[in-house]
């Protein structure tokens, strides 16, 4: 018995013997009470039960539980009740406030991809009217300014490109149209274009997946490499998808300095917050997240999810 639950298995069985000689509404409350300081001390639901079961145990099959005993398993429903009501409005609580989440993440999902498709679209075709404007008034000018009308297109054109980078980053809309193969295809394209890192992509046919599954691990995968070109001095690093009949797995493996500690820096420090971000979102659809790390020997997350859980949000990645 640890130190957290000293105590409590012989102030279980003084409750449950009060409340089965009383079964008043001050005993049903020294249930509930020690149901509620149970949940504070840290104490799991199955630890709650076991020590539950050892009282009515002791409480029922004692010498002097006589003739009563059949009377006694009703006062013991309530005060089963009561004891473990703290823990019931816990678990509903933690429910509902990831159901608030994920609501918060399927608007922010949803505000990402309004603001890529404006990108890519609207803005699109604004440089483009811009390009053409341009083409008519060089055909206007003599040779000699052309040359620097010239130099103002090709940067444009680098405007225009980085503007597809980044609406292609919020949301590409081949993860919407082609799958999550094809979305992290050229997102380790971008990176390794942006930054020198050599992403290597290592991926079976997955398929189509629920929505929202396609939506955490891309974002995943774009959190995890964000936090290696910022902070791992890698050169190297794997992304490995794979699916099976109950789950999909990815692996997101560099080559950098690692980090002391199973869960990285503080959560105050930017590794410690990407690391946050990634273990939040892949909760909402019923994933683990698991870091292997150490100081010079770089860091693999893994992070295997469900296939029979139901996500709410599976509309997300459809568009």
């Amino acid at each position: 018995m640890t130190g957290a639950i000293e105590g409590f298995p012989e102030r279980s069985a003084r409750v449950l013997r009060a409340h089965l000689a009383e079964q008043s509404e001050e005993t049903r409350h020294a249930a509930y009470e020690l149901g509620r300081d149970a949940l504070a001390a840290d104490l799991g639901v199955v630890e709650m039960a076991a020590l539950l079961h050892e009282a009515a145990s002791d409480a029922l099959g004692g010498p002097d539980a006589g003739p009563e005993r059949d009377g006694a398993f009703a006062a013991l429903g309530s005060f089963l009740l009561e004891a473990l009501s703290p823990f019931e409005m816990a678990h509903r609580g933690a429910r509902e406030a990831n159901s608030a989440l994920r609501r918060v993440a399927e608007r922010r999902e949803e505000e990402l991809q309004r603001i890529a498709h404006a990108i890519h679209d609207d803005v699109g075709q604004h440089i483009a009217f811009v390009h053409w404007a341009l083409e008519e008034a060089m055909r206007a000018l003599p040779e000699a300014a052309r040359a620097r009308f010239s130099a103002v297109t090709d940067r444009l054109r680098d405007v225009e490109e980085r503007l597809r980078t980044l609406s292609h980053e919020l949301r590409p809309t081949i993860l919407d149209d082609f799958g999550l193969n094809a979305a992290l295809t050229m997102l380790a394209s971008n990176v390794s274009g942006r930054s020198g890192l050599s992403v290597r992509l290592e991926a079976e046919s997955v398929g189509r997946l629920p929505g929202a599954i396609e939506t955490v691990l891309y974002r995943t995968v774009q959190e995890a490499l964000n936090n290696v070109v910022r902070h791992a001095k890698a050169t190297h690093a794997v992304v490995r998808l794979e699916r099976s009949e109950s789950e999909v797995c990815c692996t997101i493996r560099d080559d950098g300095v690692g980090f002391a500690g199973a869960l990285g820096q503080s959560p105050a420090s930017p590794r410690g917050l990407g690391l946050l971000g990634i273990r939040e979102r892949v909760a909402h659809v019923g994933g683990t997240v698991n870091i292997r790390t150490e100081p010079g020997r770089g860091t693999e997350i893994f992070v295997p999810i469900p296939l029979e859980t139901p996500h709410a949000s599976s509309h997300l990645a459809r568009g």
